[in-house]
């Protein structure tokens, strides 16, 4: 839960990198708490004409900037600008593209972007020394 709050309280941090455990955590934990309020939205019957959930759709709105945030910086790691995510305008292979970007590891020492962030510094490391 601490790198989800990392996330939310870095909603406008659209610099720097974020290390992969960071953003798959986020990631998980908003896939839960989606479920969650959909769970709990389907139990008091708020649900809008096309099905979703208001708790579900206004906590996606919530979060919609701390998801870009992190996803940006995410990329930042891997030593790509923030441009890679207009390919998820492209249906099924750009999502494809992007997450497989999302699950590299980051370059190792300072890159264009920043440096390594502290709390990744050993996934970072080569695998053979």
């Amino acid at each position: 839960m601490d790198w989800y709050i990392k996330v939310l309280k870095n909603y406008v941090g659209f610099r720097g990198r974020a290390c992969r455990k960071e953003y798959w955590m986020f990631i998980l934990v908003n896939i839960i708490l989606t479920v969650v309020l959909s769970l709990v939205d389907k139990m008091l019957g708020w649900q809008r004409a096309g099905g979703e959930g208001v708790l579900t759709t206004l906590y996606g709105i919530f979060l919609f900037l701390p998801w870009w945030a992190v996803h940006f910086r995410r990329l930042h790691d891997t030593d790509r600008s923030a441009w890679w995510l207009l390919l998820l305008l492209i249906p099924v292979v750009g999502w494809l593209v992007i997450l497989i970007f999302n699950c590299q590891r980051g370059t190792a020492g300072v890159n264009r972007f920043g440096p390594v962030p502290e709390q990744d510094q050993d996934s970072h490391a080569p695998l053979i020394s």
